[in-house]
């Protein structure tokens, strides 16, 4: 679809803000909703908010559209608000998958929600997306139903739920809905919608890109069976027509962890829209039809997306209530979306991408403008200015054709591609230019810096530091030990080496005291015992002291998520008799352990420290030498807290939405305190 289908339609006045009830409809003077979209968050009219850009491109295309925000799920009347969509519903859990935002990785029931009103928990179901297509199918039975979103996406095949501990059908199974928009959906949802206004069904959808349903396997393609796990060829070959590639069936990978592991594989395989292939995956007696990812969106066609009509506020519904996700990100400009680093532990890159997609210079600017002119209590300061990386920012593969071809799934592991043009000159340019508008005060990175490819810029890295750097940097190096660093496709140590040497001696040049936060994950998989062990004598050697830790948690569809379900390695081979074995860390007691090593320096983790220590042969740990982990003495009252990585009276860990403590200084002895999420808390006292 070209530029010019994502661009405002004709004919139709932007609403002030999308109707969420009757009475706005009345308002607008509309008797119906074209379009009644369903949020598991509550409506903030503002680009970071995934259905206010929904709901806002869609009515650029003249489409009436409504919003229903956390509705009440315990009966189809809510959903009825707005009466009967002429098209569909569309159905999301909101910004983040429901059961991530509901449960900590210790699966403890959170009890806020940043992206309510109030910061208040509960306000959406467990598995929302899954509840609000029910709740539509009851309210208007013959209305066809939509699922897009994070939680859609990453839920599109039959896939590994952490909470439940099985593998479940595809989220598209158990709402009962009739397609399934995966990734960044722009240009697939104004496709569908014009074509079911166009009188077309679903079912005839089948070959818009970024879209799932249920249909059968066309007679004229050739099957490749990446569900034979005792060939080696994992469906990879390549046969002329038109092809799909047969995965492992539901009832296959629930049953066998390495027809999961294979399924896994082949998807994340065939992930660059330059080259990948239709995909099935058998569900009882149906077929899910995968189709290949979307197309990135050109820079005008992000221009379009991010200069559309915002309020740039909460819907007035709220009052004076407090939504914390949107206290955070009011003052911050998102300049690029997608993650070519390929982390196997996150989600962003099976959610929007490999391929950079950024914003023009002149959108972004326009956009802080407005920022500076229309958001009430902006004082000059733009909180952060990035995307899911902060400094992708224009890079992209030196030669398209390489780029279409390439089967990599990332361009920095295990060493940054000789292909990838890494330069950090259009971004720099961009911060002198955002610096220079009017009535900016001050431009903060705080997006996570990719510091592998930091380091190819001293330019960059003298730029960030004298001005974009308000006391400290978060950074993720995640573990210092080869093993874990391996299965999360992470760099080595010695790069965040050669970036903390870099800081440092910019922030002297610069005449600031800034220091480097970095952040690890525990229990891993891939992480062993002593892994932990040699990360806490580093952390230790290096006068670190994490207050907050963060355990790996197996979102959904996540590379990692397949090696901690089936103890294999989908970064390799997957066959019969051929698979790479993984470690994985199960059960509480030994997360809890590798939470603990981290935080080696708190007294209610010593005992479990030292129980440890003595069993894997390194009671020398165990002392007050300056090269030992843990004394041998337990201060009276201490370590019988029963949940190590807490003390009594300590301040419980943040949560997303929460607001931030000071900033770290030096505590006496000059050891530096840290979060491993970068957000800092008061000394003790």
């Amino acid at each position: 679809m070209p530029p010019a289908a994502l661009r405002q339609g004709a004919g139709r006045k932007a609403a002030p803000l999308l109707p969420m009830s009757r009475a706005e409809m009345d308002a607008l003077g509309w008797d119906v909703c074209d379009i009644v979209l369903v949020t598991g968050d509550a409506y903030v009219d503002h680009p970071s908010f995934g259905m206010a850009i929904i709901g806002r491109l869609l009515e650029a295309q003249g489409f009436r559209v409504g919003i229903i925000a956390q509705p009440d799920w315990q009966s189809a009347e809510p959903f009825k608000a707005l009466g009967r969509p002429r098209l569909f519903f569309g159905v999301t859990g909101g910004n983040m998958d429901s059961m991530v935002n509901r449960y900590t990785a210790d699966r403890r029931l959170r009890h806020d929600d940043a992206y309510t009103p109030g910061g208040e928990g509960g306000a959406r179901p467990d598995r929302c997306t899954i509840v609000y297509a029910q709740r539509c199918r009851e309210a208007f039975k013959d209305v066809p139903i939509i699922l897009g979103g994070i939680e859609a996406s990453l839920r599109r095949i039959a896939h590994f739920d952490y909470w439940s501990e099985k593998v479940r059908r595809s989220i598209l199974a158990d709402a009962k809905a009739d397609l399934l928009l995966y990734g960044n959906a722009e240009r697939a949802v104004v496709e569908v919608a014009r074509r079911l206004a166009a009188g077309e069904a679903p079912a005839d959808l089948h070959a818009v890109r970024g879209v799932a349903l249920f249909r059968r396997v066309p007679e004229h393609y050739t099957e490749l069976h990446a569900d034979d796990l005792d060939s080696a060829d994992e469906g990879a070959a390549r046969r002329p027509g038109d092809v799909v590639i047969r995965l492992p069936a539901y009832e296959q990978v629930e049953q066998d962890k390495e027809a999961y592991a294979r399924a896994s594989r082949v998807l994340h395989r065939e992930s660059n829209p330059g080259n990948a292939r239709p995909l099935v995956q058998r569900h009882g007696d149906r077929d899910l039809w995968l189709n290949p990812p979307p197309v990135p969106l050109t820079t005008e066609e992000m221009d379009s997306v991010y200069d559309l009509p915002y309020a740039r506020a909460p819907h007035p519904s709220y009052g004076d209530a407090k939504i914390p996700a949107w206290d955070m990100i009011k003052f911050s400009v998102t300049i690029m979306r997608g993650c070519f680093g390929g982390c196997t532990f996150c989600s962003i890159t099976e959610h929007e991408g490999r391929i950079i997609q950024n914003r023009s210079e002149i959108s972004i600017l326009r956009e802080i403008e407005q920022i500076r002119d229309r958001t009430p209590g902006f004082t000059g300061v733009i909180s952060d200015i990035g995307g899911p990386t902060a400094n992708m920012y224009r890079m992209a593969c030196k030669d398209p054709k390489i780029e279409a071809a390439c089967r990599r799934l990332s361009c920095v592991f295990p060493d940054i591609c000789p292909n990838l043009n890494t330069s950090h000159d259009d971004l720099i340019r961009l911060y002198r230019k955002v610096r220079e508008t009017k009535g900016i005060k001050k431009v903060m990175v705080a997006s996570g810096v990719r510091y592998d490819l930091a380091v190819q810029s001293p330019e960059y890295v003298q730029e960030l530091v004298t001005h974009h750097v308000g006391g400290y940097l978060k950074i993720a190096p995640e573990h210092t030990e080869r093993g874990p660093l391996d299965r999360m496709m992470k760099p080595g140590i010695g790069a965040y080496d050669r970036f903390k040497e870099m800081f440092d001696a910019a922030a002297k040049r610069a005449g600031k005291k800034y220091y480097l936060i970095p952040y690890f994950i525990a229990a891993h998989p891939g992480t062993t015992d002593e892994d932990m062990m040699n990360l806490a004598l580093w952390l230790k050697k290096n006068r670190y002291r994490a207050d907050q830790v963060q355990t790996f948690l197996p979102s959904p569809m996540a590379t990692a998520t397949a090696m901690y379900h089936t103890g294999v390695n989908p970064l390799r081979g997957v066959r019969h008799g051929g698979s790479e074995q993984v470690a994985v860390v199960r059960g509480l007691t030994q997360r809890r352990l590798h939470k603990a090593f981290l935080r080696y320096h708190d007294p209610e983790n010593w005992p479990v420290l030292r129980a440890a220590l003595k069993k894997m042969g390194r009671a020398d740990l165990i002392g007050s030498l300056p090269h030992q982990l843990v004394p041998a003495g337990q201060p009276p009252g201490t370590g019988k807290g029963g949940q190590p990585g807490r003390r009594p009276g300590h301040q419980p860990g943040h949560q997303p939405g929460q607001k931030p403590g000071p900033r770290p200084g030096r505590r006496s002895g000059g050891r530096q305190r840290f979060t491993s999420k970068g957000v800092p808390f008061p000394d003790d006292k």
